[in-house]
């Protein structure tokens, strides 16, 4: 999966918009970077067949100098097998994980992803991963923001199966069993590459 060319361009032209409204002070300025802004909107929703009202709300919610977005992903082993959960928006498989909040750690926050959508507690003991998704070769599809995935590796600490508002439930597969997988937040060459790191746990970080 490629992400297309305009993609990336409205990307960019998003986060000029928004720098530049984050440091101007000229009213003319400031009218100039909402068109931008809104320039923006209308592209994607023309080429990505998306609402424009929706992405223009989007969009202005954005605030402060624009940067890559963090989802940060556990990698949970036991006894060779990696814990998954069952995405309810489209029904496949991923590790667990989301955003890093605001004034918690990448740490805290994986850990905390990791309860809230397994049911199962972690300790993360080693940053196995960072992946640029934007990046074509991490077959990602394309996504609105420009956004960094830190994948950790975690030791088991407690818990039981539990289901949230995002998953369906949780469960342990074997390199082998790997089942349909939800690739706009994990896929298969980054679920291969973590269990060569839970093997082998001196492996260096793998980063873009």
């Amino acid at each position: 999966m490629t992400e297309p060319r305009w993609l990336g361009w409205v990307q960019q032209i998003q986060a000029l918009a928004q720098d530049g409204l984050a440091y101007s002070t000229n009213p003319f300025d400031i009218e100039r970077f909402r068109a931008l802004r809104n320039l923006a909107a209308q592209i994607m929703a023309a080429y990505g067949q998306s609402d424009f009202e929706t992405l223009e709300r989007v969009f202005a919610a954005e605030a402060g100098y624009a940067t890559p977005k963090l989802d940060a992903r556990g990698a949970v082993f036991q006894d060779g097998k990696l814990l998954m959960v069952l995405e309810k928006a489209d029904g496949g498989w991923t590790l667990p994980g989301g955003w890093v909040d605001v004034g918690e750690s990448p740490r805290s926050a994986v850990e905390r992803e990791v309860f809230e959508e397994s049911g199962y507690r972690c300790h993360a003991v080693k940053l196995a991963m960072l992946v640029d998704r934007n990046a074509p070769k991490n077959g990602h599809p394309p996504y609105i923001f420009h956004l960094y995935k830190l994948f950790f590796i975690c030791e088991l600490t407690g818990g039981q199966p539990a289901e949230s508002i995002e998953t369906g439930g949780a469960a342990f597969f074997g390199e082998d069993e790997i089942p349909p997988l939800s690739v706009a937040r994990t896929t298969l060459p980054e679920i291969q590459r973590l269990f060569e790191h839970y093997r082998n746990p001196h492996l260096p970080t793998d980063f873009d």
